[in-house]
């Protein structure tokens, strides 16, 4: 299997993948324009040698911090080298369709023709089929307790080359680089010191998180707990719901035993449990729970959380803040445009007739304002900048008019 990494075509697909990400370099500076210069080709063919001589070895991950969806605190993110990254992604080639078989109906994330999307409808069915007892689990930084010893089993039952193991252990294992606010360079070894944790930003790590998680969701079968309890996983990524039709505390009682033992923590204070439809809960971005159609008709299904639709506001007031004035108008609203089309194909499920039409007149309000400051024009640029000028000159799109083609978000 070792030798398929080093193959030609794969290191320059897995290349390819990389670049298609547009990543920032890691630890070692190198760019995708500095390997341009030097030559593809010639960079590949010797990273292929590396391989092949078993001369490889792992550099330290960059770790940066970005904001969490939430909007408090911050996440860490891995930045291996580009040279790393590319070798992570020719095993992801080359691992993904072995571990792909293993792996269970029930886990979402990172997989073909499985989303965040298929993970919401899912849980929609269940709701609808009488699982209205909702455990909504959240684990403790999932990806950073991940135990090595445990994850290198669940891979080796599959993998018995012990030369991709090496390479395994020797991206788990390696050091982390962080830059203080006065720019200096500090390298922790957390991971191979406490044998735990996978960095999150590097291409293996998907692929690892559900090859660990697979361990859970297989358990909670083998184990009798989803009969006992008529008890439904729904998993993606470190997100995680189980919808019950028997009795939850017990359920949750059974989840964290099991977590324990996989050497997990659950976030007990962001964990609960939420019975529908007396109450709402969260998942993916989306809130499910009961609502109420224009006629007054009740229904069980999902819409886009209060959350996702307040982050989207706030993207929404950055990109039109009159400091952003020396942009020309067309340029401001192709950001914008694309922004709201990518919220909008991921928030197409259920009736979100009632959000899109609010996102549009937020967003033509916030546009309006940003053209009387560039253009440096008093009241309220209503006769300036009519709707018509908004929608057909400039070219900003209309969220209401996205739902023509779906024919449940008009509830």
């Amino acid at each position: 299997m070792y030798d398929k990494l080093y193959r030609a075509d794969v290191l320059q697909y897995a290349y390819a993948c990389c670049k298609a990400n547009q990543g920032v370099a890691g630890v070692d500076g190198e760019r995708f324009e500095d390997i341009e210069a030097y030559g593809v080709d010639r960079w590949l063919g010797e990273l292929a040698r590396e391989l092949r001589d078993k001369r490889y070895k792992a550099r330290a991950v960059r770790r940066v911090f970005i904001p969490k969806r939430s909007g408090q605190g911050r996440r860490p993110l891995g930045i291996p080298s580009i040279r790393d990254r590319t070798v992570e992604m020719a095993a992801v080639l080359v691992l993904g369709p072995i571990f792909e078989a293993d792996l269970q109906p029930e886990q979402h994330a990172y997989r073909p023709e499985r989303n965040a999307l298929t993970a919401v409808g899912q849980v929609h069915h269940l709701l609808n089929t009488g699982h209205a007892q909702i455990i909504d689990a959240d684990l403790a930084a999932y990806f950073d307790s991940i135990p090595h010893v445990e994850l290198l089993k669940s891979v080796a039952r599959r993998v018995v080359d012990r030369a991709v193991l090496h390479l395994v252990r020797m991206w788990l294992e390696a050091p982390v680089e962080e830059t203080d606010e006065c720019g200096r360079k500090q390298r922790t070894t957390r991971n191979r010191d406490e044998k735990r944790g996978t960095p999150q930003g590097s291409p293996l790590s998907p692929l690892l998180s559900n090859i660990y998680m697979r361990r859970f969701v297989l358990g909670w079968k083998q184990m009798g707990y989803a009969k006992r309890y008529n008890a439904h996983i729904v998993n993606y990524a470190d997100d995680l719901v189980l919808c019950c039709q028997g009795n939850a505390e017990e359920a949750l009682q059974a989840m964290r035993r099991m977590m324990t033992g996989l050497k997990l923590t659950v976030n007990e204070e962001k964990t609960h449990i939420c019975r529908v439809p007396d109450e709402h809960f969260d998942f993916l971005g989306y809130q499910f729970g009961r609502f109420y159609t224009k006629t007054g008709k009740a229904y069980w299904g999902s819409r886009p959380s209060p959350k996702s639709v307040k982050r989207l506001i706030q993207s929404i007031h950055e990109q039109t803040d009159h400091r952003m004035c020396l942009l020309e108008a067309k340029d401001l609203v192709d950001n914008l445009n694309r922004r709201l089309r990518g919220w909008a194909n991921y928030f197409k499920l259920g009736p979100v007739s009632r959000q899109y039409r609010w996102v549009d007149l937020y967003t033509k309000a916030r546009l309006r304002r940003w053209l009387r400051y560039k253009h440096k024009i008093r009241g309220g640029g209503y006769s300036q900048f009519p709707d018509d000028y908004l929608y057909q000159r400039l070219g900003l799109i209309r969220l209401p008019e996205f739902t023509r083609n779906l024919p449940w978000a008009k509830a």
